[in-house]
């Protein structure tokens, strides 16, 4: 029978860990959160554990794509996968330097 636990990974990779900073940045600290984090008062140590909380997240499913186990991401998706999000147009958002 297989049961779903978290595991934690020792992870040495500086790549891994440059990249997961830069996509939680690049997510969440120009936008919308900073505001909410003012709007609400949100304490530092409730932002740091957040920030944790998410770089763990964020670097897991990186370390996964990177040895491409995707049967571990197809578990994720349909574990976490719901249809009642509060917005229903996903527009993928890319930033970047290009050449013209």
């Amino acid at each position: 029978m297989k049961v779903w636990t978290k595991v934690h990974i020792n992870n040495q990779s500086k790549e891994v860990n440059q990249i997961t900073a830069s996509i939680l940045n690049y997510t969440t600290g120009y936008g919308p959160i900073q505001d909410i984090y003012r709007k609400y008062k949100i304490s530092r140590e409730d932002q740091k554990e957040l920030e944790k909380y998410t770089l763990n997240r964020v670097s897991g499913l990186l370390m996964l794509y990177l040895a491409k186990d995707t049967k571990r991401i197809n578990d994720i998706v349909n574990k976490y996968y719901r249809t009642n999000l509060y917005q229903d147009n996903i527009i993928p958002e890319i930033e970047g330097y290009i050449d013209k």
